[in-house]
């Protein structure tokens, strides 16, 4: 049985192979069972969570992500969230590997993102703005850097100094970065705008979209978050990576159809549509596309059979 941590999960994902690996999943599919929340009590502190993201292919693979949310850790000067995949095979039950969660989930939430903008961005676009400064940020940068010629970076987060901290993080030759200090200014001139965040109310506003903009909205996971307002859902063509989750959880989607700006039919297509042939993506050069994801255990699948069949030819 192999055990990844994160340098070797990060070495076992590069982008052109994690990109392939998850394109290949959409296009082919996967059983994917509904994700699992459990509730769990800590004595004396607010209850941790449980998610359990089960998915697999029939005689190949199976695999779980466990995740734990434990928000006492703050006072305890530890992470909040930890999480490790299990991937077994799918003919014997074997555990095969265990797989860093934390790396994994960083890495494949970045490279869905720039498979979508393979799809949605302009084949042009030079120019990126990387709203949000945590863990996803830099993977967001080099992802969409290895599918379009981005050769600016901007970056804005609440706190500048964490920005500069992403800033130093990135390892990519020939492209120019900055800290944004007005986040308006820097939208309407970004080819491509990342947001990945916990905000609750609008960050990136609909009319500060240029014609063919792509806008990537990435952090908003619950229907009571968003990272846009109405205005951007009206103007943009909609994309997202699986119908039944956006729906129900990506707040940027549900929020503007509750409040009647668009109904379910504005979104166009999911990655498995992009991925199939089923739908072209960008149409136009001067259409405004938007693409929300809330992230699916097929896409840990991938990544982790990725990971488990990379290590295993170099072992």
């Amino acid at each position: 049985m192999l055990v990844l941590d994160a340098t070797q999960t990060r070495a076992a994902l590069p982008w052109d192979g994690l990109l392939k690996a998850l394109g290949d999943m959409f296009a082919n599919g996967c059983v994917m069972p509904v994700r699992h929340h459990h509730d769990v009590a800590v004595p004396g502190e607010a209850d941790a969570t449980l998610l359990l993201m089960p998915a697999w292919q029939p005689g190949a693979y199976v695999g779980v992500k466990m995740v734990s949310v434990f928000p006492g850790n703050q006072a305890r000067g530890l992470p909040a969230i930890h999480g490790s995949y299990l991937l077994s095979s799918g003919r014997t039950g074997e555990l095969l590997a265990i797989v860093d969660g934390g790396e994994l989930t960083a890495r494949r939430t970045a490279a869905a993102s720039a498979l979508a903008a393979r799809y949605l961005a302009r084949e042009d676009a030079s120019r990126m703005l990387m709203v949000g400064t945590g863990r996803l940020s830099a993977n967001v940068i080099e992802a969409h850097a290895s599918v379009r010629p981005i050769c600016n970076v901007t970056i804005w987060g609440r706190d500048p100094k964490k920005a500069e901290a992403t800033a130093k993080e990135l390892s990519l030759k020939d492209i120019a970065v900055t800290i944004a200090t007005n986040l308006e200014a820097a939208a309407r001139e970004a080819d491509i705008i990342s947001c990945a965040t916990l905000s609750s109310e609008p960050l990136v506003r609909g009319d500060w979209l240029k014609p063919g903009a792509h806008l990537d909205l990435i952090g908003a996971f619950k229907p009571t978050m968003r990272e846009s307002d109405d205005r951007a859902a009206e103007r943009s063509s909609i994309f997202v990576d699986t119908r039944e989750g956006a729906l129900s959880e990506g707040g940027d989607i549900v929020q503007p159809i509750r409040s009647g700006v668009i109904t379910e039919d504005a979104v166009c297509a999911d990655l498995f549509d992009l991925a199939r042939g089923a739908h072209p993506g960008r149409r136009t050069a001067e259409e405004i596309t938007l693409f929300k994801s809330v992230g699916a255990a097929l896409e840990d699948l991938a990544g982790a059979v990725l990971a488990f069949e990379a290590q295993r030819e170099t072992s």
